[in-house]
Formats: C-alpha cells, structure tokens, sequence
C-alpha cells in the first residue's frame, strides 16, 4: 500500500488548503481501510514494490527444478523477479532508475514459501466446531467430558441457558476413543437435568454420525423405516436417534467465516478448496466477494442434495470479485457418505466407507454406498456436457472402484481430453491395487489428506485386514501413478486440524503428533511417505493445478501471484528433525503481495 504524505503549504491561505488535505487525507484511509479489511498488520502497509531477501538462500520458488533463491521482487500482486539481491537490482534499476526499491530481509533460519493450499476442506464447518469442540472429549459419561463440556457451554451462553429451545450444536466426538467404543444414544443427554429436553445435536468428528436428543427426534416427525445410502440408529425400543438438519443463519456464517479465515492466515493458508458448498453457501461466499473482504482464494465445490441433476442451482464464477479470489467450477459428488444428517454413516472410522468385502472386524457390513451406480453415472455424464470439474467423494475400495468405472467409461464414451475436465477423486483412501494403478493411467487428479492416515492408523488394519491395508493411504504410490506427477494435499478441516503443517508432517512421517504409530517411531507403511519437497508441492503448485490455476500461484516465479508464506525454520531441509516440523511459526501470511498476518 502506498503511504500518502501531504506536505504542508507554507502560503497565506493554509486554513482552507489544510482542510481541503484533511478531507483528502481520511478519504485516502477510508479507502485503504475498505480495501485491506480487518486484516491490516503492522507491515501490511508495504510499498507498491518491494524485494524480499532472504540471507540464507531460503526462499523456495517450488519451480520445475525445485530451486531456491535469494530474493523475489514483488510488484503489486505479482512476483516481478527471481535471483541473487544484486540480480533482482539490477533488473529493477534498468527500468525505474529514478526509484529506489524498499528490500526486506528475513530473519535467520527461516525460510519463505509459496502460500499454502489446502486442497480439501470445509469453511464454514471449522468456524461452527469451534463454538463446542469435542474431540478432546475421552468419555460420555455424566459429569465427564462430554456431558461435562456441553454443561459449560449452556452456563457460560446466558441466552442459551436460560432459554432451553434454544439450539444446542458441537462437534468433534469419536466413540473410538472412549473406554466403551460404543455410539452414544438421546438417553445420555437425558441423565443430566441441565441438558435434559434441549435440542442437541453432536456432530461425530468425521461429520458422518450424528448424536441428537430426545427433543430433536420429537421434532422430526415420523421417520421412514429405511433411508437409501444411510443407517437410521435406533435403540432398543426402535426409536430412532437421529437429528434433523438446522440451516444457518447469515449471522452465524458470518460469525463461522470469520473465524475460519483468522485461523486460516494465522497458520498460512491462502487459498482453501472448500469441498461441498450449497448454493446458499456460494452466495454467502459470493457477497463476501463482492464486500473485498475475502482475505484468501477460495475454489468452491458446489454441491446440492438431490439425485437428479442440479447444476442450474450451481453458478459458474471464474475468478470473481475486484480481487479476484472467488471460483465456482466444480460439483462435489459422494459415493460412499451420506451428506444428509439425518443418515449415517460414511467414513472408516464409522464403518460407512463402502468396500468390495465385509470389514474384517464387522463382517456384517460392507458399508454404504450413498449413490447408485446408474444415478451416480448419470450425475457425472451431464456435469461433463456442462463443463462442471467433477470430484467425487470415495473412501472404500468399492467407492473407488465404481467411480472409476464411470469416470473411465465417460472419457472413453465422450473422447475427453482429460487435461481440460481435471476429474478428482477426494479421499483417494482405500483401494485396491490395480486402481491406484488405473486412476494415474486415467489421468484422474487424487486429492488427498494425510492427517487421515495418522488418525486412522490406529485401527484401520483391523477394519481392513493385512492385504487391503496394502492399498490404503498409499500417497506415495498414487503420487509416482499419476499421469502428471501431482497430489493436492488436505485436511478435511474440521475433521482434522487446519494448520497444513500437521499435514506436511503425518506425510513426511507417517507419526502421531506423539512421534509414534503401530509400527513404532520409524512410521506406519514408511514407503508410502512423501519426501517434504513432494508434500510442499502438494500445497502448492499440485492444489493449484487442481483448481486450474498452476499460471497463477502456486510458485514464486515472475508473472505468478505474489502469495507467501514466511516460516521460522526450514521444514523443507532434511537437517531440521522430523520432530521439529510441528514447532515450526509462521512469520507472516501475504496475500497478493500485502502482508494480511504477522510481519516481515
């Protein structure tokens, strides 16, 4: 941002001259307030043109050749130059002689970085979890954790309180972890006084089960006996326990997106892939743009829950808004989940992921497809004529499978060039072997998380077995399958944490945030773990090809945006310790060249 300073005039008419450089001086502010938002730091004022050095070499442009550099000059938006300090100079001095260019050096030890992507995740729903996280929660029990938890969220919300129809909603619980690895039911908000007769609803923390009470269930109505692509929990008197869906207001998502973007900055994020926005959500999303108070990229996945076709409910942007930073040109499809709340489940955690045999430790299931084979085919045919990227939600290896079977047989019947739809695979999580080698013949883009594995890894051999496992969170495998030598990296925020490093490292190590795993501290399945230039490629240039925006970000290279992220140690070198990464700061967040977190 450029600094206006008003000289004074030294004549006989300075009152009125002075007045007219006032007026002039807080439109200036008004505008620039306007313009920067809520997020202006101490440094967010830069000039219009600037170098950011770095004395140890430590910028990594994530270029073809994975080279590092000394210093990037940014002019505007955009990164203007690459090289030595005395290179970029002279670049610059040969065409502004007359200006001399504001250089900013790095601290010692830490390093810059394109701005990170997160190539999978959920906006809204991070800012909603963090009103009642529960995934700390290790038990049910009254008066312990969970209960325990809800109680001090009603008496710490005077309105909540005192006011008992009024909304009661958290997420983030996960019966694996309790001493009884047992679903909970409506009676256990009963045993307390405090809870009893409110409306509660608990989301599991992989967002595919639901834990409701008494008073939800009244308001439903009559259920039917069976819902297609979901269970319907009842107990034992065949009442069933499940919640209906409550829609957001503009209030409550203003509140939930601006928490999710503070967070966001505050561990270098600068552009989201949000996986399954409903129409109300894009144009929530949408006027956001159109306020210029849309601090990171956002790469929308329209979704709609209806089994005919619904792109006319799906507008198209590309690069939208005065900044540029809204996208709609993809759907969300799901195999095997159900997006409904009022079905469950759909993740391995929950038995929900639909696989070709029954799991090894449930025999009596399969899990859930959410789709039929001839509705999803037919989804998928009309959004390609429409011109829609299509990602489709696959966790089990019959969710893969059917997948790419449609997806093959749609190139096959259409001729597609697949460099153009960009088909996804999200999750990518369990397949068989033969299709971690198809889906990289095919060209189809797996877009992944590795904090699943890390969560996962505790019981996901016994869910699978020792030969399925072999297929399973196999990013290594699908990176050196693909056509194109690409994997977006995720998290699935809020059913992990937002922070991408946490993703960087389970990739790197395949280790707890402990150190640990079932196969000890040498990591689960070493061999399939990215080295950390694969995964840095994965948040950036490999999420931006994703989102057909690799000749836009993604890089630090001349022409690209000038997004970055400034780190205080350098993750990316095999001489910090593994054990090191998830201590690692994040300095400063710039987007569009302007610094919207911390300082440099």
């Amino acid at each position: 941002m450029e600094k206006f300073q008003v000289q004074q005039r030294h004549d006989a008419s300075t009152s009125q001259s002075r007045r007219q450089w006032l007026v002039v001086i807080a439109l200036s502010v008004a505008v620039l307030l306007k313009y920067l938002g809520p997020s202006i730091t101490k440094t967010a004022d830069l000039p219009h043109a600037y170098a950011l050095c770095s004395p140890s070499t430590g910028i990594y442009t994530v270029d073809s050749n994975n080279s590092k550099t000394e210093c990037v000059i940014v002019v505007g938006d955009t990164v203007f130059a690459t090289g030595s300090e005395g290179h970029v100079r002279s670049i610059w001095d040969a065409g502004n002689p007359s200006e001399d260019l504001k250089t900013f050096y790095t601290t010692p030890g830490s390093i810059v970085v394109p701005g990170l992507s997160d190539a999978h995740a959920h906006v809204l729903e991070w800012g909603f979890k963090q009103q009642l996280p529960l995934e700390d929660c290790r038990s049910v029990d009254v008066g312990k954790d969970v209960i325990a938890k809800i109680k001090q969220y009603i008496l710490t919300h005077p309105d909540v309180q005192n006011d008992s129809s009024r909304w009661i909603q958290g997420m983030g619980w996960d019966q694996t972890k309790w001493p009884i690895a047992r679903f909970p039911t409506a009676d256990d908000f009963d045993r307390d006084p405090l809870l009893r007769d409110r409306p509660i609803a608990l989301s599991r923390i992989d967002v595919h089960a639901s834990w409701v009470s008494h008073r939800v269930i009244e308001q439903m109505g009559k259920l039917p006996e069976e819902v297609y692509g979901g269970i319907i929990v009842r107990d034992d008197q065949g009442n069933p326990t499940e919640p209906s869906s409550v829609k957001w207001t503009e209030e409550e998502m203003l509140g939930y997106f601006e928490t999710a973007m503070h967070d966001a900055l505050s561990v270098g994020l600068t552009s989201i892939h949000d996986a399954a926005s409903s129409p109300e959500v894009i144009q929530f999303f949408k006027r956001r743009a159109d306020e210029r108070t849309l601090p990171v990229r956002l790469y929308l996945m329209g979704n709609a829950q209806s089994d005919t076709y619904w792109g006319a409910q799906i507008p198209r942007l590309v690069n939208y808004g005065i900044d540029g930073r809204l996208n709609v040109r993809s759907i969300k499809l799901f195999t095997d989940v159900s997006c409904s709340t009022t079905a469950t489940p759909g993740a391995l955690g929950s038995w929900g992921a639909a696989l070709l045999a029954p799991y090894s430790d449930n025999p009596d299931t399969n899990g859930l497809m959410r789709s039929s084979q001839d509705v999803l085919r037919d989804l998928v045919e009309n959004f390609f004529r429409d011109g829609w990227q299509v990602n489709i939600h696959c966790i089990g290896d019959r969710a893969n499978k059917v997948a790419l079977d449609i997806l093959q047989d749609v190139m096959k019947k259409f001729t597609v060039d697949v460099e153009k739809w960009r088909p996804r695979i999200e999750h990518a999580q369990i397949m068989q072997l033969s299709d971690l080698e198809r889906i990289g013949s095919l060209g189809v883009i797996p877009s992944v998380q590795p904090t699943h594995a890390t969560s996962d890894m505790w019981y996901a051999e016994s869910r699978l077995g020792p030969d399925r496992i072999k297929g399973a969170y196999a990013y290594q495998t699908l990176l050196q399958t693909s056509r194109r030598h690409i994997l977006p990296l995720g998290s699935d925020f809020p059913v992990e944490g937002i922070n991408p490093l946490l993703g960087f490292y389970a990739a790197v190590s395949r280790l707890s945030v402990n150190g640990d795993s079932p196969n000890g501290t040498s990591g689960w399945y070493p061999a399939e773990a990215l080295t950390r230039t694969q995964a840095l490629r994965g948040m950036t240039c490999d999420a931006a090809y994703a989102a057909f925006a690799e000749t836009e970000r993604g890089m630090l290279i001349p022409g690209m945006k000038a997004d970055y992220v400034v780190l205080n140690r350098d993750i990316v070198s095999e001489e910090v310790p593994v054990g090191d990464i998830l201590n690692t700061k994040v300095l400063a967040t710039a987007v569009d060249g302007r610094v919207v977190y911390g300082s440099i």
